[in-house]
């Protein structure tokens, strides 16, 4: 692999066309984004069951944004911690965090404790994510890059799919805690072969991590997801908790921008949004995650709780809303992939 190894040690590109040692370690990869991706659709079709279960409908929401919240927060960092301390080993670490984290919310017997252990699971899937897509990075040249992205689009693609069909079934057949133990098995498999298989040059990069930053960011968003929970369901909108909740996430939004503006090595670099291809697909990703997180969450209910569908209609309606998703999804990135690195940053 040492092609490979010397492309993430020294940045330059490796020769075109496939590489079969980057095709041996992808398997592992793509198990870990999967794994990633398919805990975030597999859960809504039991989320009925689960409220049914554990009571605490109120929290319902929390299910699904205690994981988001908390992956969304620690990405950043983990994509620090890999250039500091290697790709490898804050990969695993982060899939044993995940899997630590489905293996409690398994054995929850009451919603708090399933928000508390699905916020462990987001810390692991935050460096999931970036893990794999730093890892390719590190390992495949810009121009080779969009090949390897249409391989991740698709296994995305195919986790959207399969989470209501795996989730519906599971759910039917066994019980909604296998939706998480599940993942054990699957995890582990990705761990090891991981371990076997991804042979990264280690080479620590001086970098300064900026922990005010991160810290600020994180509690701006938990104020602002606390705020929108809450606010006309356990707290009138004029109550002193929401509008508390409403001056910390407006001062932490300022505290976030003055210390990013500041920062040697910002958490999220501002003038980034000077770019206009970024800030348009930064506003677009907001909005399309927004409304399909939200009608994954919530159509499995309203399905199985207004309309009275069984489970099983309910999640296939769902699989025919994410399979919609996924010849979009793979057109574009074809679409994309087929474009000249670098092409529009030129324009």
């Amino acid at each position: 692999m040492a092609d490979a190894q010397s492309t993430g040690a020294t940045g330059t590109a490796v020769p075109s066309g496939p590489k079969r040692e980057i095709l041996i370690v992808l398997p592992g990869l793509l198990l870990a984004l999967i794994l990633a991706m398919l805990d975030q659709t597999v859960v809504s079709t039991a989320l009925p069951r689960i409220v049914g279960d554990l009571g605490g409908v109120t929290h319902l929401s929390w299910v699904v944004t205690s994981y988001v919240l908390a992956s969304t927060v620690t990405t950043p960092l983990y994509g620090k911690l890999g250039d500091l301390y290697g790709r490898k080993r804050w990969l695993m670490t982060a899939v044993v965090i995940f899997l630590i984290g489905s293996a409690l919310s398994g054995l929850s017997h009451s919603m708090d404790q399933l928000i508390v252990f699905r916020a462990l699971q987001g810390l692991g899937a935050g460096g999931l994510m970036v893990g794999v897509i730093a890892t390719i990075g590190d390992m495949v040249s810009p121009r080779e890059r969009g090949q390897y992205m249409g391989y991740m689009m698709a296994s995305m693609m195919l986790a959207m799919i399969a989470g209501p069909l795996v989730g519906g079934y599971i759910t039917d057949s066994l019980s909604w805690r296998w939706i998480f133990y599940i993942n054990m098995p699957v995890g582990g498999a990705a761990l090891i072969y991981l371990w076997a298989t991804l042979h990264l040059p280690y080479k620590k990069i001086q970098h300064k991590i900026d922990y005010l930053g991160a810290g600020a960011l994180a509690i701006a968003a938990t104020a602002i997801v606390l705020l929108t929970t809450w606010g006309g369901t356990q707290y009138a909108w004029r109550s002193a908790q929401i509008i508390g909740l409403g001056v910390v996430a407006v001062i932490s939004t300022v505290e976030f921008w003055f210390i990013e503006t500041r920062a040697a090595e910002p958490v999220l670099p501002l003038h980034v949004f000077k770019n206009r291809n970024f800030s348009v697909a930064s506003g677009m990703s907001f909005l399309l995650g927004m409304a399909m997180l939200g009608a994954l969450t919530f159509l499995p209910i309203c399905q199985q709780t207004v309309l009275a569908w069984s489970r099983r209609a309910g999640w296939r309606a769902s699989l025919r809303e994410c399979g919609s998703m996924g010849p979009a999804g793979i057109a574009a990135g074809d679409h994309f992939a087929d474009r000249r690195a670098g092409r529009s940053s030129r324009r």
